[in-house]
Protein backbone atom coordinates (compact mmCIF):
# COMPACT_ATOMS: atom_id res chain seq x y z
CA UNK A 1 0.00 0.00 0.00
CA UNK A 2 1.51 3.27 -1.08
CA UNK A 3 2.38 5.56 1.80
CA UNK A 4 0.38 8.78 1.99
CA UNK A 5 0.48 9.73 5.68
CA UNK A 6 3.20 12.07 6.89
CA UNK A 7 3.92 13.74 10.19
CA UNK A 8 2.42 17.19 10.70
CA UNK A 9 5.84 18.83 10.60
CA UNK A 10 6.63 17.33 7.23
CA UNK A 11 3.23 18.18 5.83
CA UNK A 12 3.82 21.79 6.84
CA UNK A 13 7.29 21.76 5.23
CA UNK A 14 5.95 20.40 1.97
CA UNK A 15 3.05 22.86 2.03
CA UNK A 16 5.57 25.70 2.24
CA UNK A 17 7.54 24.14 -0.60
CA UNK A 18 4.40 23.83 -2.74
CA UNK A 19 3.54 27.46 -2.10
CA UNK A 20 6.99 28.57 -3.22
CA UNK A 21 6.82 26.49 -6.38
CA UNK A 22 3.44 28.07 -7.14
CA UNK A 23 5.09 31.49 -6.89
CA UNK A 24 7.98 30.50 -9.16
CA UNK A 25 8.29 33.95 -10.70
CA UNK A 26 8.83 35.54 -7.28
CA UNK A 27 11.40 32.88 -6.33
CA UNK A 28 13.24 33.43 -9.62
CA UNK A 29 13.39 37.15 -8.97
CA UNK A 30 14.83 36.57 -5.50
CA UNK A 31 17.37 34.10 -6.92
CA UNK A 32 18.41 36.59 -9.61
CA UNK A 33 18.97 39.26 -6.99
CA UNK A 34 20.91 36.88 -4.76
CA UNK A 35 23.13 35.83 -7.68
CA UNK A 36 24.58 39.33 -7.82
CA UNK A 37 26.32 38.64 -4.49
CA UNK A 38 26.81 34.91 -4.37
CA UNK A 39 27.45 33.20 -1.07
CA UNK A 40 30.60 31.10 -0.63
CA UNK A 41 30.43 27.33 -1.05
CA UNK A 42 32.83 26.63 1.85
CA UNK A 43 32.36 27.41 5.53
CA UNK A 44 35.00 28.02 8.20
CA UNK A 45 33.92 25.21 10.49
CA UNK A 46 36.48 22.72 11.78
CA UNK A 47 34.21 21.12 14.39
CA UNK A 48 32.62 17.67 14.27
CA UNK A 49 29.78 19.30 12.30
CA UNK A 50 32.11 20.49 9.53
CA UNK A 51 30.44 18.31 6.87
CA UNK A 52 26.79 18.88 7.86
CA UNK A 53 25.89 22.51 7.11
CA UNK A 54 23.68 23.59 4.20
CA UNK A 55 25.27 25.42 1.30
CA UNK A 56 25.09 29.17 1.97
CA UNK A 57 22.81 31.06 -0.38
CA UNK A 58 20.07 28.46 -0.74
CA UNK A 59 16.59 29.89 -1.13
CA UNK A 60 13.98 29.38 1.61
CA UNK A 61 12.39 26.76 -0.62
CA UNK A 62 15.67 24.85 -0.91
CA UNK A 63 16.50 25.20 2.77
CA UNK A 64 13.08 23.78 3.72
CA UNK A 65 13.73 20.74 1.56
CA UNK A 66 17.30 20.47 2.92
CA UNK A 67 16.06 20.07 6.48
CA UNK A 68 13.34 17.60 5.45
CA UNK A 69 16.09 15.57 3.77
CA UNK A 70 18.30 15.94 6.84
CA UNK A 71 15.54 14.45 9.01
CA UNK A 72 15.13 11.39 6.83
CA UNK A 73 18.88 10.99 6.46
CA UNK A 74 19.55 10.88 10.20
CA UNK A 75 16.58 9.12 11.77
CA UNK A 76 16.19 5.35 11.90
CA UNK A 77 13.84 3.55 9.56
CA UNK A 78 11.43 1.01 11.01
CA UNK A 79 10.22 -2.38 9.84
CA UNK A 80 6.67 -2.47 8.49
CA UNK A 81 4.00 -2.15 9.66
CA UNK A 82 4.64 0.62 12.15
CA UNK A 83 2.74 3.55 13.60
CA UNK A 84 5.08 5.93 11.78
CA UNK A 85 4.01 5.15 8.24
CA UNK A 86 6.37 7.67 6.67
CA UNK A 87 9.43 5.85 8.06
CA UNK A 88 8.67 2.16 7.75
CA UNK A 89 9.81 -0.34 5.13
CA UNK A 90 13.21 -1.28 6.59
CA UNK A 91 14.53 -4.61 5.28
CA UNK A 92 13.68 -7.44 5.23
CA UNK A 93 17.50 -7.53 4.98
CA UNK A 94 19.68 -4.53 5.77
CA UNK A 95 23.10 -3.35 6.90
CA UNK A 96 22.09 -0.06 8.54
CA UNK A 97 18.90 1.48 9.94
CA UNK A 98 19.69 4.99 8.73
CA UNK A 99 21.91 6.76 6.23
CA UNK A 100 23.86 8.30 9.10
CA UNK A 101 24.47 4.83 10.51
CA UNK A 102 27.33 4.60 8.01
CA UNK A 103 27.80 8.30 7.14
CA UNK A 104 28.04 9.60 10.72
CA UNK A 105 27.86 13.41 10.65
CA UNK A 106 27.89 13.07 6.82
CA UNK A 107 31.44 11.79 7.06
CA UNK A 108 33.09 8.51 6.15
CA UNK A 109 32.78 5.15 7.82
CA UNK A 110 35.50 3.77 10.03
CA UNK A 111 37.47 0.61 9.50
CA UNK A 112 36.56 -2.19 11.86
CA UNK A 113 39.12 -3.35 14.39
CA UNK A 114 40.48 -6.85 14.02
CA UNK A 115 38.01 -9.36 15.48
CA UNK A 116 35.04 -6.98 15.39
CA UNK A 117 32.19 -7.32 12.86
CA UNK A 118 32.13 -4.73 10.08
CA UNK A 119 29.59 -1.96 10.82
CA UNK A 120 30.17 1.20 8.75
CA UNK A 121 31.21 -0.54 5.55
CA UNK A 122 29.47 -2.87 3.11
CA UNK A 123 30.71 -6.00 1.39
CA UNK A 124 29.98 -6.11 -2.33
CA UNK A 125 29.91 -9.65 -3.71
CA UNK A 126 29.60 -11.27 -7.13
CA UNK A 127 30.41 -14.37 -9.13
CA UNK A 128 33.08 -14.47 -11.82
CA UNK A 129 30.58 -13.79 -14.59
CA UNK A 130 29.82 -10.41 -16.12
CA UNK A 131 26.34 -9.09 -16.84
CA UNK A 132 25.00 -6.42 -19.14
CA UNK A 133 27.36 -3.46 -19.67
CA UNK A 134 29.96 -5.39 -17.68
CA UNK A 135 27.98 -5.32 -14.45
CA UNK A 136 29.11 -7.71 -11.70
CA UNK A 137 27.03 -10.91 -11.74
CA UNK A 138 25.20 -11.31 -8.39
CA UNK A 139 25.60 -14.43 -6.31
CA UNK A 140 22.46 -16.54 -6.91
CA UNK A 141 21.93 -17.03 -3.17
CA UNK A 142 23.07 -13.75 -1.61
CA UNK A 143 22.77 -11.16 -4.39
CA UNK A 144 25.30 -8.37 -4.88
CA UNK A 145 25.84 -7.26 -1.28
CA UNK A 146 25.96 -9.11 2.03
CA UNK A 147 23.46 -7.84 4.61
CA UNK A 148 24.49 -8.19 8.23
CA UNK A 149 21.05 -7.69 9.80
CA UNK A 150 17.40 -8.64 9.24
CA UNK A 151 13.97 -7.72 10.58
CA UNK A 152 12.51 -9.77 13.43
CA UNK A 153 11.77 -13.36 12.50
CA UNK A 154 14.17 -13.54 9.54
CA UNK A 155 17.74 -14.75 9.25
CA UNK A 156 20.47 -12.22 8.45
CA UNK A 157 22.89 -13.11 5.69
CA UNK A 158 26.27 -13.13 7.41
CA UNK A 159 28.83 -11.50 9.66
CA UNK A 160 31.90 -9.95 8.03
CA UNK A 161 35.21 -9.82 9.90
CA UNK A 162 38.57 -8.31 8.95
CA UNK A 163 41.97 -9.40 10.17
CA UNK A 164 45.20 -7.58 9.37
CA UNK A 165 48.74 -8.65 8.63
CA UNK A 166 51.42 -6.07 9.24
CA UNK A 167 53.80 -5.46 6.34
CA UNK A 168 56.91 -3.55 7.50
CA UNK A 169 58.92 -1.20 5.29
CA UNK A 170 61.33 1.73 5.45
CA UNK A 171 61.55 5.17 3.92
CA UNK A 172 64.74 5.97 2.02
CA UNK A 173 66.14 7.76 5.09
CA UNK A 174 65.73 4.60 7.17
CA UNK A 175 62.61 5.58 9.13
CA UNK A 176 60.43 2.46 9.51
CA UNK A 177 56.73 2.15 8.74
CA UNK A 178 54.20 -0.65 8.68
CA UNK A 179 51.17 -1.19 6.49
CA UNK A 180 48.31 -3.48 7.45
CA UNK A 181 46.98 -5.81 4.75
CA UNK A 182 43.36 -6.87 5.30
CA UNK A 183 41.88 -10.34 4.91
CA UNK A 184 38.11 -10.88 5.03
CA UNK A 185 36.30 -13.72 6.78
CA UNK A 186 32.60 -14.55 6.43
CA UNK A 187 30.83 -16.16 9.38
CA UNK A 188 27.29 -17.18 10.38
CA UNK A 189 26.16 -17.56 6.77
CA UNK A 190 22.40 -17.67 7.14
CA UNK A 191 21.39 -19.14 3.80
CA UNK A 192 24.00 -21.72 2.95
CA UNK A 193 27.22 -21.45 0.99
CA UNK A 194 27.64 -18.83 -1.77
CA UNK A 195 28.82 -19.79 -5.25
CA UNK A 196 32.35 -21.06 -5.71
CA UNK A 197 34.92 -18.37 -6.42
CA UNK A 198 32.91 -15.61 -4.73
CA UNK A 199 34.38 -12.17 -5.46
CA UNK A 200 34.31 -9.70 -2.58
CA UNK A 201 35.04 -6.00 -2.15
CA UNK A 202 34.85 -4.23 1.19
CA UNK A 203 33.75 -0.59 0.82
CA UNK A 204 33.91 1.96 3.62
CA UNK A 205 31.23 4.64 3.42
CA UNK A 206 32.78 7.80 1.87
CA UNK A 207 32.24 11.36 3.09
CA UNK A 208 29.40 13.16 1.33
CA UNK A 209 30.66 16.74 1.06
CA UNK A 210 30.81 18.23 -2.43
CA UNK A 211 28.76 15.59 -4.24
CA UNK A 212 26.45 18.14 -5.82
CA UNK A 213 29.41 20.14 -7.09
CA UNK A 214 31.06 17.06 -8.59
CA UNK A 215 27.79 16.16 -10.29
CA UNK A 216 27.67 19.68 -11.75
CA UNK A 217 31.04 19.42 -13.53
CA UNK A 218 30.33 19.07 -17.29
CA UNK A 219 31.17 15.65 -18.69
CA UNK A 220 33.35 17.19 -21.38
CA UNK A 221 35.58 18.76 -18.73
CA UNK A 222 36.30 15.26 -17.44
CA UNK A 223 36.53 13.61 -20.86
CA UNK A 224 39.45 15.83 -21.91
CA UNK A 225 41.50 14.23 -19.14
CA UNK A 226 40.89 10.69 -20.37
CA UNK A 227 44.04 9.04 -21.75
CA UNK A 228 43.48 5.24 -21.78
CA UNK A 229 46.47 4.57 -24.07
CA UNK A 230 48.80 7.04 -22.31
CA UNK A 231 49.43 8.94 -25.54
CA UNK A 232 51.29 11.70 -23.72
CA UNK A 233 53.63 9.10 -22.16
CA UNK A 234 53.33 10.47 -18.63
CA UNK A 235 52.44 7.06 -17.17
CA UNK A 236 48.90 8.18 -16.29
CA UNK A 237 46.02 6.68 -18.24
CA UNK A 238 42.74 7.72 -16.67
CA UNK A 239 39.61 6.01 -17.97
CA UNK A 240 35.89 6.62 -17.62
CA UNK A 241 33.54 4.09 -16.10
CA UNK A 242 30.42 4.00 -18.26
CA UNK A 243 27.49 2.74 -16.18
CA UNK A 244 23.72 2.35 -16.62
CA UNK A 245 21.84 5.13 -14.86
CA UNK A 246 18.57 4.17 -13.15
CA UNK A 247 17.60 7.84 -13.30
CA UNK A 248 17.93 8.31 -17.07
CA UNK A 249 17.77 4.75 -18.36
CA UNK A 250 20.94 5.39 -20.37
CA UNK A 251 24.60 4.45 -20.05
CA UNK A 252 26.40 7.48 -18.62
CA UNK A 253 29.66 8.59 -17.08
CA UNK A 254 30.10 7.13 -13.59
CA UNK A 255 31.02 9.76 -11.01
CA UNK A 256 30.25 8.35 -7.55
CA UNK A 257 31.31 5.33 -5.54
CA UNK A 258 34.79 3.87 -5.10
CA UNK A 259 34.81 2.58 -8.67
CA UNK A 260 32.59 5.33 -10.13
CA UNK A 261 29.65 2.93 -10.36
CA UNK A 262 26.85 5.51 -10.06
CA UNK A 263 26.16 8.31 -12.53
CA UNK A 264 24.24 10.80 -10.36
CA UNK A 265 23.50 11.73 -6.77
CA UNK A 266 19.97 10.41 -7.28
CA UNK A 267 21.28 7.07 -8.55
CA UNK A 268 23.72 6.82 -5.64
CA UNK A 269 21.13 7.74 -3.01
CA UNK A 270 18.38 5.43 -4.28
CA UNK A 271 20.87 2.55 -4.66
CA UNK A 272 22.02 3.04 -1.07
CA UNK A 273 18.44 3.06 0.22
CA UNK A 274 17.66 -0.30 -1.35
CA UNK A 275 21.10 -1.87 -1.04
CA UNK A 276 21.91 -0.86 2.54
CA UNK A 277 18.45 -0.56 4.12
CA UNK A 278 16.14 -2.59 1.88
CA UNK A 279 13.94 0.44 1.11
CA UNK A 280 12.49 0.51 -2.40
CA UNK A 281 11.93 3.63 -4.48
CA UNK A 282 10.79 4.67 -7.94
CA UNK A 283 14.29 3.88 -9.23
CA UNK A 284 14.71 0.49 -7.55
CA UNK A 285 11.36 -1.20 -7.05
CA UNK A 286 12.60 -4.68 -6.06
CA UNK A 287 13.70 -5.66 -2.54
CA UNK A 288 17.34 -6.60 -1.92
CA UNK A 289 16.85 -10.34 -1.34
CA UNK A 290 16.93 -13.36 -3.63
CA UNK A 291 14.38 -16.12 -4.21
CA UNK A 292 16.56 -18.52 -2.23
CA UNK A 293 16.25 -16.62 1.04
CA UNK A 294 13.40 -18.15 3.01
CA UNK A 295 10.70 -15.84 4.33
CA UNK A 296 11.94 -12.63 2.78
CA UNK A 297 9.31 -12.54 0.05
CA UNK A 298 6.55 -12.82 2.67
CA UNK A 299 7.85 -10.01 4.89
CA UNK A 300 5.60 -7.00 5.35
CA UNK A 301 6.19 -4.13 2.94
CA UNK A 302 6.17 -0.43 3.71
CA UNK A 303 4.44 0.39 0.40
CA UNK A 304 5.00 0.27 -3.33
CA UNK A 305 7.45 1.90 -3.39
CA UNK A 306 8.40 2.24 0.25
CA UNK A 307 10.18 5.56 -0.21
CA UNK A 308 7.90 8.44 -1.15
CA UNK A 309 9.11 10.46 -4.15
CA UNK A 310 9.09 13.71 -2.18
CA UNK A 311 11.19 12.15 0.58
CA UNK A 312 13.71 10.68 -1.87
CA UNK A 313 14.06 14.00 -3.70
CA UNK A 314 14.54 15.87 -0.42
CA UNK A 315 17.30 13.50 0.69
CA UNK A 316 18.95 13.92 -2.71
CA UNK A 317 18.81 17.72 -2.41
CA UNK A 318 20.25 17.41 1.11
CA UNK A 319 23.22 15.42 -0.15
CA UNK A 320 23.70 17.72 -3.15
CA UNK A 321 23.79 20.90 -1.10
CA UNK A 322 26.01 20.04 1.85
CA UNK A 323 28.54 22.86 2.21
CA UNK A 324 32.26 22.28 1.93
CA UNK A 325 34.61 22.90 4.85
CA UNK A 326 37.01 25.75 4.12
CA UNK A 327 40.74 25.07 4.04
CA UNK A 328 42.75 25.75 7.17
CA UNK A 329 46.31 27.00 7.74
CA UNK A 330 46.88 27.43 4.02
CA UNK A 331 49.39 30.25 4.53
CA UNK A 332 51.54 28.26 6.95
CA UNK A 333 55.02 27.74 5.43
CA UNK A 334 55.02 23.95 5.76
CA UNK A 335 51.56 23.74 4.17
CA UNK A 336 52.68 25.95 1.26
CA UNK A 337 55.75 23.78 0.76
CA UNK A 338 53.67 20.61 1.08
CA UNK A 339 51.37 21.77 -1.70
CA UNK A 340 54.38 22.30 -3.96
CA UNK A 341 55.77 18.87 -3.05
CA UNK A 342 52.39 17.25 -3.73
CA UNK A 343 52.43 18.69 -7.24
CA UNK A 344 56.09 18.02 -8.03
CA UNK A 345 55.76 14.41 -6.85
CA UNK A 346 53.14 13.92 -9.56
CA UNK A 347 50.12 13.50 -7.30
CA UNK A 348 48.12 16.14 -9.20
CA UNK A 349 48.23 14.01 -12.36
CA UNK A 350 45.22 12.19 -10.91
CA UNK A 351 44.21 14.38 -7.95
CA UNK A 352 43.32 17.31 -10.22
CA UNK A 353 43.25 20.44 -8.04
CA UNK A 354 40.71 22.55 -9.93
CA UNK A 355 37.48 21.96 -11.86
CA UNK A 356 34.61 24.25 -12.84
CA UNK A 357 30.90 23.47 -12.61
CA UNK A 358 28.40 24.08 -15.41
CA UNK A 359 26.66 27.43 -15.84
CA UNK A 360 23.21 25.79 -15.69
CA UNK A 361 23.70 23.55 -12.65
CA UNK A 362 20.76 23.09 -10.27
CA UNK A 363 20.38 24.39 -7.61
CA UNK A 364 21.74 27.66 -8.94
CA UNK A 365 24.20 27.99 -6.05
CA UNK A 366 26.14 25.07 -7.58
CA UNK A 367 26.50 26.70 -11.01
CA UNK A 368 29.61 28.35 -12.46
CA UNK A 369 31.76 27.55 -9.45
CA UNK A 370 35.52 27.04 -9.45
CA UNK A 371 36.10 24.11 -7.12
CA UNK A 372 39.15 22.32 -5.73
CA UNK A 373 38.24 18.66 -5.17
CA UNK A 374 41.68 17.24 -6.02
CA UNK A 375 40.07 14.58 -8.21
CA UNK A 376 39.52 13.94 -11.91
CA UNK A 377 36.70 11.43 -11.13
CA UNK A 378 38.40 8.96 -13.50
CA UNK A 379 39.53 5.38 -13.01
CA UNK A 380 43.22 4.75 -12.43
CA UNK A 381 45.13 1.51 -11.98
CA UNK A 382 46.56 1.55 -8.45
CA UNK A 383 48.35 -1.77 -8.74
CA UNK A 384 47.85 -5.34 -7.52
CA UNK A 385 48.17 -4.59 -3.80
CA UNK A 386 44.97 -2.51 -3.87
CA UNK A 387 43.10 -4.75 -6.31
CA UNK A 388 39.88 -6.32 -5.07
CA UNK A 389 39.99 -8.62 -8.14
CA UNK A 390 36.34 -7.75 -8.75
CA UNK A 391 35.62 -5.93 -12.05
CA UNK A 392 32.64 -3.58 -12.10
CA UNK A 393 31.33 -2.29 -15.45
CA UNK A 394 34.42 -0.82 -17.17
CA UNK A 395 36.52 -0.79 -13.99
CA UNK A 396 38.98 -3.62 -13.49
CA UNK A 397 39.87 -4.98 -10.07
CA UNK A 398 42.91 -2.73 -9.62
CA UNK A 399 41.18 0.41 -10.94
CA UNK A 400 39.64 2.95 -8.59
CA UNK A 401 38.09 6.37 -9.02
CA UNK A 402 40.41 9.15 -7.87
CA UNK A 403 39.06 9.94 -4.42
CA UNK A 404 38.34 13.65 -3.83
CA UNK A 405 40.58 15.04 -1.11
CA UNK A 406 38.59 18.06 0.07
CA UNK A 407 37.77 17.67 3.75
CA UNK A 408 40.27 14.83 4.22
CA UNK A 409 42.04 16.67 7.02
CA UNK A 410 38.83 16.68 9.09
CA UNK A 411 37.89 13.01 8.67
CA UNK A 412 39.09 11.88 12.09
CA UNK A 413 37.48 14.85 13.85
CA UNK A 414 34.11 14.33 12.12
CA UNK A 415 33.94 10.54 12.21
CA UNK A 416 35.66 9.94 15.53
CA UNK A 417 38.27 7.74 13.89
CA UNK A 418 40.06 7.18 10.64
CA UNK A 419 40.51 4.56 7.98
CA UNK A 420 41.52 5.68 4.52
CA UNK A 421 41.27 4.07 1.06
CA UNK A 422 38.29 2.06 -0.14
CA UNK A 423 38.38 -0.51 2.67
CA UNK A 424 39.79 1.61 5.48
CA UNK A 425 43.08 -0.28 5.66
CA UNK A 426 45.23 2.88 5.91
CA UNK A 427 45.30 4.14 9.50
CA UNK A 428 46.61 7.56 8.55
CA UNK A 429 47.47 9.65 5.50
CA UNK A 430 51.09 8.49 5.13
CA UNK A 431 49.87 4.89 4.99
CA UNK A 432 47.29 5.84 2.36
CA UNK A 433 50.06 7.28 0.17
CA UNK A 434 52.28 4.24 0.70
CA UNK A 435 49.59 1.81 -0.50
CA UNK A 436 49.50 3.49 -3.92
CA UNK A 437 50.95 1.52 -6.82
CA UNK A 438 50.35 1.06 -10.53
CA UNK A 439 50.04 4.43 -12.19
CA UNK A 440 50.77 6.09 -8.84
CA UNK A 441 53.94 4.06 -8.17
CA UNK A 442 56.38 6.82 -9.32
CA UNK A 443 54.63 9.43 -7.15
CA UNK A 444 54.64 7.04 -4.18
CA UNK A 445 58.37 6.38 -4.62
CA UNK A 446 59.08 10.12 -4.64
CA UNK A 447 57.27 10.31 -1.31
CA UNK A 448 59.34 7.40 0.04
CA UNK A 449 62.56 9.16 -1.02
CA UNK A 450 61.67 12.54 0.50
CA UNK A 451 63.39 13.86 3.57
CA UNK A 452 61.37 13.41 6.75
CA UNK A 453 60.66 17.17 6.92
CA UNK A 454 59.30 17.15 3.36
CA UNK A 455 57.08 14.15 4.07
CA UNK A 456 55.66 15.97 7.06
CA UNK A 457 55.06 19.07 4.94
CA UNK A 458 53.20 17.09 2.29
CA UNK A 459 50.99 15.53 4.96
CA UNK A 460 50.44 18.97 6.53
CA UNK A 461 49.14 20.14 3.15
CA UNK A 462 46.69 17.23 2.96
CA UNK A 463 45.52 17.94 6.51
CA UNK A 464 44.79 21.53 5.48
CA UNK A 465 42.25 20.42 2.85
Amino acid sequence: MKRTLLSRALVLSWFLIACEVTHEDEVSAVDASRAEQRAPIALHDATQNAFSAPLPGLSEHERARFFVGNSYFNQNWLSAPSSVRSRDGLGPLFSARSCSGCHFKDGRGRASAAGEPVHTAVLRISTRGRGRHGAPEPDPRYGDQLQTDAVAGLVREADVYVRYEEQPGRFADGQPYSLRAPTLTLAALGHGQPADGLQTSLRVAPALVGMGLLEAVPEQALCVRVDPDDRDHDGISGRMNRVPSAQSGRVELGRFGWKAEQASVLDQTAAAFVGDMGITSRLFASENHTAQQAGCADAASGGTPELDDAVLDSVVLYVRTLALPARRDRERPDVVRGEWLFATAGCTSCHTPTLTTADDAVPRELSARTIHPYSDLLLHDLGPRLSDQRPSFQAEGSEWRTAPLWGIGLVERVSGGSGFLHDGRARDLPEAVLWHGGEAEPAKLRFVRMRAADRLALIAFLESL
